[in-house]
């Protein structure tokens, strides 16, 4: 019998804040609740309505400093000051059991994620805004920052455009409910690579076995 479990795969969101990654990783998981959001430790102040252990581990810069230290971070950066990271452990295992993790991510944390040991189960996209003049209109709509934070993450958004070319996939978010059925296409895709379907190796053996056992008679 076939053994058709696959692998997990590792998908990567990112973009400048305001194109829209946040909202489309919600949308992917209310797509596929199968897909597990990987919760990430930060030592940024709590905003109000988010929860610890869910939209984030809230930590100290100590205990940030030691989990690094320790090789328990797949990635890890600063951003505007603070520090940021995914713990490797739970992401290793839902892999291994054939769980999809979405990552959101910015580039620097989706290059260490891309080098690193799991590197062949990644699936990166970055996120485009239509233009410089939306985004800027996105992110003062959204009411969430200081107009001297928005002026910074302005300021940050061309050096996060930048990297769009080290992504597998690259998308325009000019239509978000047409972006997100690009990103359903393309997690449907990949999830049927080859090298996440390590049962198909024992599929073509048994296959080969039953090929010569029936040239055999």
């Amino acid at each position: 019998m076939l053994n058709n479990k696959r692998r997990g795969l590792l998908i990567i969101l990112s973009s400048p804040s305001g194109a829209g990654k946040s909202t489309l990783s919600r949308r992917l998981i209310k797509w596929d609740t199968s897909l597990s959001f990987s919760v990430s430790s930060t030592t940024r102040t709590m905003r109000s309505g988010e929860e610890n252990g869910k939209d984030y581990f809230f930590v100290s810069d100590e205990e940030f400093s030691k989990q690094v230290r320790l090789g328990e971070m797949l990635e890890h950066a600063q951003v505007f000051g603070c520090s940021y990271g995914s713990p490797k452990g739970p992401v290793e295992a839902a892999i291994d059991d054939g769980q999809d993790v979405l990552f959101d991510i910015d580039w620097q944390g989706a290059q260490q994620i891309s080098n690193s040991a799991l590197q062949k189960h990644v699936l990166s996209i970055f996120i485009l805004p239509p233009s410089i003049i939306e985004l800027e209109r996105r992110l003062k709509g959204r009411g969430q920052d200081t107009p001297e934070i928005i002026t910074k993450r302005m300021q940050k958004s061309w050096d996060e455009i930048s990297h769009w070319s080290g992504y597998d996939y690259v998308l325009i978010n000019d239509d978000l409910d047409a972006t997100e059925e690009k990103l359903k296409t393309i997690v449907t895709t990949e999830r049927l690579r080859r090298s996440q379907q390590p049962g198909l190796v024992g599929h073509v053996r048994a296959l080969q076995s039953e090929f010569e056992s029936k040239n055999d008679i």
